[in-house]
């Protein structure tokens, strides 16, 4: 007895529910590598790992290693290079030879101070065929940007109440907005966060450059700071979350579009979350430390020396490595 047509549709569309049952059960988890702990910065990965979790029923699981469980801060594009990391966060400024088209997101004086304009320059950035290299070389693909506010200053000692104070301070700042206070005669370092704190307590370090308000109050820097800066918004930096291009290749396509349809509620939450700690934040800050405020005229003779010049040196010092001109024109007409 041969089988109807309509048998064999049927046994065709079990056999298709079958491999897509399946498919839909494949377990995987990624390890994602990250530094300090849970935090605003980290909300994003946060979401991230809560939506794939729950949109794939558990299949696919993101587990992160905060505290550099899984690797140090400056190792993370090693990691995945190495292919011991699915994901990880990374900072531009930790480690400059390895990601130098990313420098141009600390280089001071950048419009980004706005979360919308910020957001679309930082996506635009990222696809430029500069900053793709930077990734390939390290098997690695940005997925999203933690937006990091702008920068402000925490110190120790005498205030800085004019430009001309910060000459021989000893700051944390990488990238351009080293560069710039190197301009006002301070004396850069690019000390990672964790290790920021103890530097403080023992003297050995003036002021900290972080985004303000939450990451000075999550890694505890006004418990040993006097004062802190209010409106020098001297410039910002990138620390994105990147995966594996390997993993990414080897996820089955049922994950990848629910990674990729994660990326507006992880942008929204990571806003978000800045938000709340500014508005905890604050007070607290001024209620503790001494505020330190710039007048317009300082902040335009701060940009002046310190801005277009430091923007000029970067692209000569990258013309012949990578389009640098190129990329910093594309943040300004992105952020047009």
């Amino acid at each position: 007895m041969q089988p109807t047509r309509m048998t064999i549709a049927a046994a065709l569309a079990f056999a298709l529910a079958a491999f897509s049952g399946a498919a839909a059960a494949q377990k995987v988890e990624w390890k994602f590598s990250s530094w300090g702990n849970p935090r605003a910065f980290t909300k994003g990965i946060e979401v991230l790992a809560e939506t794939v979790a729950k949109q794939s029923g558990g299949n696919f699981t993101i587990t992160i290693g905060m505290g550099e469980q899984l690797s140090k801060a400056r190792e993370n594009l090693d990691g995945i290079k190495l292919g011991a990391l699915d994901a990880a966060h990374f900072c531009n400024f930790y480690h400059p030879g390895k990601n130098p088209a990313f420098m141009v997101f600390s280089l001071p004086f950048l419009p980004l101070g706005e979360w919308d304009v910020s957001l679309k320059v930082r996506q635009a950035v990222f696809k430029h065929p500069a900053l793709v290299a930077d990734m390939d070389n390290w098997n690695a693909m940005t997925y999203a940007t933690t937006l990091l506010p702008q920068y402000e200053f925490l110190g120790k000692g005498k205030p800085p109440a004019t430009l001309a104070d910060w000459k021989g301070k000893r700051v944390r700042a990488g990238g351009g907005l080293g560069d710039a206070m190197e301009v006002l005669g301070a004396i850069k370092t690019t000390t990672t966060a964790t290790e920021v704190y103890t530097s403080m307590q023992r003297g050995t370090m003036d002021a900290v450059s972080f985004p303000f308000t939450y990451a000075q109050v999550a890694y505890k820097i006004h418990e040993v700071s006097d004062w802190y800066t209010t409106n020098m918004s001297p410039g910002t930096a990138e620390c994105p979350l990147v995966f594996n291009k390997t993993s990414w290749a080897k996820l089955p396509e049922q994950y990848k579009k629910i990674v990729s349809g994660a990326q507006d509620a992880v942008n929204k939450a990571q806003i978000a979350a800045y938000v709340v700690m500014d508005e905890k934040n604050l007070p607290m800050l001024a209620a503790k430390l001494k505020p330190v405020t710039y007048s317009k005229a300082q902040l335009e003779e701060f940009q002046r020396v310190a801005g277009k010049p430091v923007w000029d040196k970067w692209v000569s010092e990258n013309k012949d490595k990578f389009d640098a001109q190129g990329v910093l024109d594309l943040v300004f007409k992105t952020a047009k």
